[in-house]
């Protein structure tokens, strides 16, 4: 155990992001975080570091927006991707009173600091956009798959869009991937004030084993946040996306990624349950068999369904 580590059980985390660097023989899992003096825009991307996943050092601050950043607000689901050779901050940002948008940032350290690439959002100025993620694809180009807002367009979007080499603008037209009723997980009852409302979050690709491109994506179900996948019939990020019939986890989690560990481990993380405050990381080790995922085992020791009533308060023993 390191000094002045934080145990996986006592780490408040929404939408995880682990990276892990095999050269260094380290996980970095990236988060927002608010300061204590509670301003609005007193926010930051961190980082904690940990060799084990269980024990997690102290928070290292990898990004504040300066004056000149045109969105101090928001710092939604950030993650970090290594590109020909520098790590990759994907993050969402808003300014008050404009749309929400995915930006990219730059460093040589997975601790950062991250600077800008550019000044500006990837996704178009008038859409409310969320949590970018990075995918290569066979040509070895890069796009940014993100989320059109339930918000703005009722049936949330899953888009792609390519972007230049350097990450810093996108070079074509954002494509529609599919839309939230597409999930056939997808929830019957009116949940958290949503109407008919259907939510696109979290999106991360994945490339199975028997060469399949997979997406994890998240929205509801009847038992809360859920997490499920889709499998690109071409082979590649257009599709057509073929969505798989029972989600990967439906018990109030989501937002989820994969990850591989030193010792080879295929790993998901989520958070749960979908309650603020109360969100903790749940690691999952997965069979990825036939380009099927399926959890095999729960890792962390962190599953709260039996500690938390659905309204997010502890039960009492």
């Amino acid at each position: 155990m390191c000094k002045n580590c934080t145990n996986i059980h006592d780490l408040n985390v929404r939408d995880p992001f682990i990276l892990s660097v095999t050269t260094e023989k380290k996980y970095y899992l990236y988060s927002k975080k608010k300061h204590k003096d509670s301003r609005e825009n007193s926010l930051s991307i961190v980082a904690y570091e940990s060799t084990d996943l269980i024990w997690w050092s102290e928070p290292v601050i990898t990004f504040e927006a300066d004056d000149d950043f045109w969105g101090p607000l928001d710092f939604w689901a950030p993650e970090v991707h290594m590109w020909k050779g520098k790590y990759y901050l994907f993050c969402s940002f808003r300014n008050a009173g404009t749309y929400r948008g995915c930006q990219c940032l730059v460093s040589d350290s997975p601790l950062g600091p991250f600077v800008p690439v550019k000044n500006e959002p990837v996704t178009p100025k008038d859409w409310h956009c969320l949590d970018g993620t990075l995918y290569i694809d066979l040509k070895e180009k890069p796009w940014m798959v993100f989320c059109h807002e339930w918000t703005q367009v009722q049936d949330g979007q899953m888009v792609a869009i390519e972007l230049s080499d350097d990450l810093s603008e996108a070079v074509g037209k954002p494509s529609i991937l599919f839309r939230a009723s597409e999930a056939p997980w997808k929830f019957t009852k009116s949940r958290g004030g949503l109407g008919w409302g259907r939510v696109t979050d979290g999106p991360f690709l994945y490339r199975a084993r028997n060469g399949e491109l997979l997406m994890l994506w998240s929205s509801f179900s009847d038992t809360g946040y859920t997490i499920g996948y889709a499998r690109s019939k071409s082979g590649e990020i257009h599709g057509p996306w073929l969505q798989e019939a029972d989600p990967i986890y439906s018990q109030n989690g989501g937002h989820g990624m994969l990850f591989t560990t030193f010792e080879g481990k295929l790993v998901l993380t989520i958070h749960s349950p979908n309650i603020a405050g109360n969100e903790r990381l749940l690691m999952f080790e997965m069979e990825d068999k036939n380009g099927k995922l399926r959890i095999i085992n729960e890792l962390t020791g962190n599953w709260l369904c039996n500690r938390y009533n659905p309204d997010g308060t502890k039960k009492i023993k």
